[in-house]
């Protein structure tokens, strides 16, 4: 297989002006030839899994001064919000070095660094892989991805002396839990849940400013179920080294067709409330200081 080329996108504000980076590690759409000819399914299929048009839905990130990463590498190819090797292995021909992670909710609902299945569980190949494979993947793709994204926060916190970092993801219309609106009742599915890995991964200040923000522009919003935040949200989220860290997941029942992957007419009002969401957070983020 050819190399990858890119594996990430840095969109940066003129200035940095706000202590936030944006990061959306699913959204990748460049499908190399050989991986859609390697897989048994369609290429309307293996998209499924993708987050779609998450970059775009927040690109106003950079206009409002902060840094957006985005993977350009699709998650069904490989996913950089898991372990660096968390792999199947089952999946591959020979048996994987010890360092590897080879047990894991994940890896048993097969959706490992190099996923086993994409959507409602439809495998990818129809044979085995070569344990290089997954190798090239994951030092073509997924490091380069940690590797800015480290850069960003740490350059985030030399800079503010603190970094906020919000992880962004879309989920399924169908996705379970439950969402609550601005009069604080309870009820129908969430349009957003927001996951800070039970209160560990970022201070309340930042999580209760977000979630008041998306409830009063008319969001139902639920609480970590059942997106309690992936690896990025668990392995960078550390307050006490001034790092916070909240995964966002989007309903994509507000602005996708999921079978058709289109936007819908709800993707530019979706887009327009995201940008009002990232500008206010930035105006005010001085009353998370105390986060």
């Amino acid at each position: 297989m050819t190399a990858f080329p890119s594996p990430v996108n840095i969109q940066w504000p003129d200035e940095w002006r706000i202590p936030f980076v944006f990061s959306s590690p699913h959204s990748g759409r460049n499908y190399p030839a050989d991986f859609i000819q390697s897989s048994m399914l369609t290429f309307g299929k293996l998209r499924q899994s993708e987050d779609f048009l998450v970059d775009e839905l927040f690109a106003s990130a950079p206009l409002c001064g902060a840094p957006l990463l985005c993977a350009t590498f699709p998650r069904a190819y490989c996913d950089a919000n898991r372990e660096a090797f968390e792999l199947d292995p089952l999946m591959y021909s020979t048996p994987l070095p010890d360092y590897a992670l080879t047990a894991s909710p994940r890896l048993a609902s097969g959706i490992g660094t190099i996923p086993r299945v994409v959507g409602a569980g439809q495998e990818i190949y129809a044979g085995k892989l070569d344990f290089r494979e997954a190798q090239k993947r994951i030092h073509e793709c997924y490091f380069p991805y940690h590797h800015a994204l480290r850069q960003l926060l740490e350059e985030g916190v030399r800079k503010f002396g603190f970094i906020y970092l919000l992880d962004c993801h879309s989920m399924p219309a169908t996705a379970c839990g439950e969402g609550r609106g601005k009069s604080g009742l309870r009820g129908a599915r969430p349009d957003i849940i927001l996951g800070n890995r039970y209160g560990t991964s970022c201070g309340a200040p930042l999580f209760n400013n977000i979630l008041t923000r998306l409830e009063n522009l008319g969001y139902r919003i639920g609480l970590n179920t059942p997106y309690a935040g992936g690896f990025i949200t668990a392995h960078y989220g550390r307050p006490d080294h001034n790092i916070h860290a909240l995964q966002i997941e989007i309903n994509r029942g507000l602005y996708m067709d999921q079978h058709r992957l289109a936007p819908t007419d709800g993707f530019p009002r979706l887009k327009n409330n995201i940008s009002r969401f990232i500008d206010g957070l930035g105006a005010e983020y001085s009353s998370l200081l105390t986060a």
